[in-house]
């Protein structure tokens, strides 16, 4: 049982009790794993991934753990990171992009702001965990607290703008009341697909499509007998092959995000071994594409799918990975595919729903806030983009 405090808390305009205290360290390591995870019950990207992720050393990064205690003991969470924020980093490439790059050649620090935000680049959505026996009531405070916090840590550190990555919605209520307590503004955020294997079959999943997608699909099925699909733990002499296709895909991609390294896709595999896999891909012996995923026993989440453009393409590796994922699930039981974020427009044609995903942010200048609400429009992120198949 949670023991209740000695000083009953405030209303969330007023400081916490002395005995609630922010610890914020630059490394998930000075946390106790089993601490931190009772923050995030069932979350697969918990304590170990975003370790991974820590030691995978990503180029314009610095990490933080912030983490609300009472008497020793964690009640709430999250990961948080600082970097250099380009505003145009979520929109696809065109014309406005290009237009920044123009002007960033003269003025580097064009449309950049340094940025303070809870949530992780790598982690499919933003969230603060908190534990479950925590009651209700306290909640509220204990965001406010912990948003509080970490603002002025970072304004410590040289930073101006915060802010919260990918949350879903709706959100619950003590988090809404914190953010607006906060004067968060938000913004809308890349949707997180995913499918629910709610059928038996595949071929009930496929009468479930449209007539022509169903005979688009089986047609491009027909390639499954010429590919050679091998589940892997271990890289190995794979390492190689698997960072040219990633950093090929990365390339062509309409979406230009953090720079992954072979750390990463190492990382996630030696330290989440019964949690995550990659699916190879080949063709007479030749890696064609890999698929990064992760699964917690309830759901599979599609990480990363990267491949050969050209031949890829040529043996519909894309729409072979997807069912590939679909009959694991199957197999394993599994409730739900998750296929992540951007390039929409498949993933609903395979019948997928989305889940809208909102970002916060605040800047400690009220001029600087008052044209980042004007500008939010322009950055939104688009319902759907092309899929690289």
């Amino acid at each position: 049982m949670l023991m209740q405090p000695d000083i009953e808390i405030v209303p969330a305009f007023m400081p916490l009790p002395q005995n609630f205290q922010v610890r914020i360290v630059p490394t998930i390591s000075d946390i106790a794993r089993q601490d931190w995870n009772a923050c995030f019950p069932g979350e697969v990207e918990s304590y170990d991934y975003l370790l991974a992720v820590e030691k995978a050393k990503l180029v314009g990064f610095d990490w933080r753990y912030v983490t609300l205690c009472h008497r020793g003991r964690i009640l709430a969470a999250a990961p948080a990171f600082l970097c250099d924020y380009g505003l145009e980093t979520t929109l696809e490439r065109g014309r406005l992009t290009q237009a920044v790059e123009r002007i960033r050649a003269v003025f580097p620090r064009f449309l950049k702001l340094r940025l303070a935000c809870i949530g992780s680049p790598c982690t499919e959505t933003g969230q603060i965990g908190i534990r479950p026996d925590v009651p209700e009531d306290w909640r509220k405070a204990l965001l406010v607290e912990l948003l509080r916090s970490f603002q002025a840590e970072a304004e410590r550190e040289g930073y101006s703008l915060f802010a919260l990555k990918d949350i879903p919605q709706p959100m619950a209520a003590p988090l809404s009341k914190a953010l607006e307590m906060e004067q968060f503004v938000s913004m809308e955020g890349m949707a997180t697909a995913w499918l629910d294997i709610d059928f038996k079959t595949v071929d009930a999943y496929l009468e479930r499509l449209s007539a022509g997608t169903r005979k688009d699909m089986r047609r491009k099925l027909r390639s499954a007998s010429t590919v050679q699909i091998e589940r892997v733990t271990e890289l190995g002499d794979l390492l190689q092959r698997f960072m040219e296709l990633y950093a090929s895909t990365r390339e062509r991609s309409e979406w230009q995000f953090e720079e992954l390294t072979a750390a990463y896709f190492e990382g996630i595999l030696s330290r989440l071994p019964g949690n995550s896999f990659c699916t190879v891909y080949r063709v007479d012996g030749e890696v064609l594409a890999f698929n990064l995923v992760l699964r917690d026993g309830l759901r599979l989440i599609d990480k990363f799918f990267c491949m050969d453009a050209d031949a890829g393409r040529a043996y519909n590796l894309y729409y072979l990975s997807w069912f590939e994922n679909v009959r694991y699930c199957l197999e394993q039981g599994y409730r739900r595919y998750q296929s992540g974020q951007a390039y929409y427009e498949n993933k609903i044609r395979l019948g997928s729903s989305l889940t809208q995903n909102s970002m916060f942010f605040r800047h400690r200048n009220p001029v600087i806030q008052a044209c980042l609400m004007k500008m939010a429009a322009f950055f939104a992120i688009p319902p759907a983009g092309k899929q690289d198949q």
